[in-house]
């Protein structure tokens, strides 16, 4: 743009300059823009968006058009800018993206302050983490570019979004019908299912041995060991009574570990043993009703069972201490560890090859299912653009790139050549290189790959892509260990959306009612239970002071709206 000398010339050309990029960024489609822009865009700086085997823009277009997209990202990840993924991305589209990288605590405290300062916001934000909340209010005040309105120049998303209304269900915003957020889509059939017991085989081969467990053979120590409580009661008895790891000492054997309120590796499904599907919000689908946990007086005889074992020394007490890294970081080197839940055995202890994976603990009256968590596989609110850009077709159009699944791939795992093969194997799919030396998976990883929007599914781990061997191993170990254990009916609770109406009910209500839940069981599990005087006091609470069926009414009726497509 040249400059303008005279003052008056040069406060109309800013008026003018400022009225055109109201109207590039504050409505629908290309009636966002005049046409002529549009046609500036596709003139000019070649935009396209229907070849995804071309760039978005020219050569002109990525010299003079840029855009500025702010991201917390992980402690170990490379400066997006330096990322190979990233370069290569702008190789294969001529879209210039600057990112600003910060850390993820300095995102939390600047958020608001990004979305208070109208004079100054980025053209994005990745890695948005926006609750449904936040995005009802942004979109009232118009601060965030409605995604459905460009759905014309996202062929990928608008594809996902046809094939799957259940995906488009989970991001519609329920105040006016359009789509404020991007999502990340990974469909793996893991997240449900959070938990894997793992029982010490070479501990229970000594306790067999010494007749300290009935109705257990060493034939049977292998994976897929079914337990009742009995038995595994026994074998905790035993690994705390005992120098298993033979260092001459009794004090340092670890009978049975988790993280407590831990995303993976819980405590939850100890609670199987007594028929209850619980999980971290103690909230699930049962056949079609949105069910807590915590009413049923069952979790007052399991939370009793629990705390039973944890006064006799049978459950570590650091388990509802430690965080994830320190449970990690004690499994390793000295073996301690007698039975743990985690998702794999690999990742926890030195010799996982002494460890088995068992069904679920059956518990007194034969009950034996698992926990079914509400953790998704579609992460919404991921990727927000402000209604500030000058160019949201370009930078949607870009964005929607990612969701191809070898663009998909490279964005969680890491770019072609440095975490996947520049050959691909028979079927056409891409397959992970051997680990550079001294390296694991996850620092690989988290260095090379950005992670974010990605569409991952069922047709990529088919056709498109090889699973990580760990993944795999996950996905068989559930398949054959947990999956089989829960019943029909029982369904995670998904994303769903609310109302402005209901999230204030949710907001007045839903944080006292978690933190009650919360500062009661942990007192219960460390201090030996419940009284049936005190939990009927507990229920009396949810009901009364903390609204728990105010708060049941909107998860029913948000989803009785996800069932019926609202």
């Amino acid at each position: 743009m040249k400059k303008v000398r005279k003052n008056g010339a040069k406060t109309v050309a800013l008026l003018l300059a400022l009225m055109m990029l109201l109207t590039a960024c504050g409505g629908k489609n290309t009636g966002n823009r005049q046409t002529g822009d549009l046609g500036k865009l596709t003139s000019e700086y070649g935009f396209q968006w229907t070849d995804p085997a071309k760039p978005i823009l020219n050569d002109t277009g990525a010299k003079e058009l840029s855009f500025r997209v702010y991201s917390s990202k992980n402690a170990s990840a490379l400066d997006y800018n330096d990322m190979q993924v990233m370069a290569d991305l702008f190789e294969q589209t001529n879209v210039t993206v600057n990112w600003e990288n910060v850390s993820e605590s300095v995102y939390s405290q600047q958020k608001n302050l990004i979305f208070g300062n109208a004079d100054n916001r980025p053209d994005a934000i990745y890695h948005a983490g926006m609750s449904a909340g936040e995005i009802i209010k942004y979109a009232k005040r118009k601060v965030l570019v409605p995604i459905s309105d460009y759905l014309e120049y996202m062929p990928n998303l608008k594809k996902i979004l046809e094939d799957r209304p259940d995906i488009e269900k989970q991001l519609v915003n329920t105040e006016d019908g359009k789509i404020y957020s991007l999502p990340r889509i990974e469909e793996m059939g893991l997240l449900q299912n959070p938990n894997l017991l793992f029982l010490n085989r070479e501990w229970t081969l000594k306790a067999i041995e010494a007749g300290a467990v009935k109705g257990l053979s060493k034939d049977a120590v292998k994976d897929g060991l079914a337990l009742d409580c009995v038995q595994m009661e026994a074998l905790l008895t035993f690994f705390k009574d005992n120098d298993m790891n033979g260092n001459g000492r009794t004090d340092d054997e670890r009978p049975l570990s988790f993280v407590y309120n831990n995303w993976q590796g819980n405590q939850c499904d100890l609670y199987g043993m007594f028929g209850l599907n619980d999980n971290l919000e103690h909230r699930v689908i049962i056949n079609g009703k949105v069910t807590y946990t915590v009413l049923d007086d069952r979790f007052r005889t399991a939370t009793n069972f629990i705390a039973d074992w944890v006064t006799k020394g049978l459950i570590d007490k650091v388990s509802f201490e430690q965080s994830q890294d320190n449970f990690l970081a004690n499994g390793k080197g000295l073996e301690t560890y007698g039975a743990f839940y985690w998702w794999e055995s690999e990742t926890v202890v030195s010799d996982p090859e002494h460890y088995i994976v068992c069904n679920p603990l059956a518990g007194p009256n034969g009950d034996r299912t698992v926990c079914v968590s509400n953790n998704p596989e579609t992460g919404t609110g991921e990727v927000i653009v402000f209604s500030s850009c000058e160019y949201p077709e370009v930078l949607l159009a870009y964005f929607d790139r990612y969701y191809d699944p070898v663009v998909s791939a490279q964005i969680n795992y890491g770019p072609i050549g440095i975490v996947y093969e520049e050959e691909r194997d028979a079927k056409g799919m891409l397959v992970q290189k051997p680990l550079p030396e001294g390296m694991t998976a996850d620092e690989l990883r988290l260095q090379n790959a950005p992670l974010g929007l990605i569409y991952l599914g069922e047709y990529a781990w088919n056709n498109v892509v090889n699973m990580e061997p760990r993944a795999k191993l996950r996905l068989d170990r559930l398949k054959a260990n947990a999956i089989p254990f829960i019943p029909d009916g029982v369904k995670p609770c998904p994303n769903l959306q609310f109302s402005l109406e209901e999230l204030n009910t949710l907001g007045s209500y839903e944080s006292n009612l978690n933190d009650y839940i919360r500062t009661n069981m942990i007192v219960w599990l460390m201090k030996g239970g419940v009284t049936a005087e005190a939990w009927e006091a507990f229920k009396k609470d949810l009901h009364d002071k903390v609204k728990i069926d105010d708060i049941a009414k909107v998860y029913q009726d948000a989803y009785n709206r996800y069932l019926e497509g609202k």
